[in-house]
């Protein structure tokens, strides 16, 4: 199979938010996006930080009142991030090696410019893989 970059599969929709940005916030642009993830950038929109589905079981297990957490409290900022240069193989390969669903695509200059997502893996797959033999 021929590898591309992970320019070609990542999703350019992004929603972001502030370090600052509630919770309650937070989750609600997620749910009305139906994305599992929220970006956590600066007035430069340079990488802070990642807010995903799973921090959310952490906020509701330690039930804090939520209209009053920033996502700071909880947003990951040790984040794993590929370039658009990167070959698609490799963001898989991490993907699979830290068990992360979401990796956010940076550039140098332009900061967040995109994430690459189990979703947009197997959409690539499916487009490339030949259909399974008949059983």
């Amino acid at each position: 199979m021929e590898d591309i970059f992970v320019a070609r599969v990542m999703s350019t929709s992004l929603h972001t938010v502030t370090p600052d940005t509630l919770v309650e916030e937070t989750a609600q642009l997620m749910l009305d996006n139906g994305v599992g993830s929220a970006v956590v950038v600066d007035d430069d929109n340079r990488l802070e930080g990642i807010l995903t589905t799973t921090d959310f079981v952490q906020i509701v297990a330690e039930r804090r009142p939520k209209d009053q957490t920033p996502v700071s409290t909880y947003m990951s900022t040790d984040v794993v991030t590929a370039s658009a240069q990167d070959s698609v193989r490799d963001a898989a390969d991490v993907m699979v090696e830290h068990d992360f669903h979401h990796i956010p695509v940076v550039d140098e200059d332009e900061g967040v410019i995109g994430m690459v997502t189990t979703s947009d893996l197997a959409g690539y797959l499916s487009r490339v893989q030949s259909p399974s033999p008949d059983d």
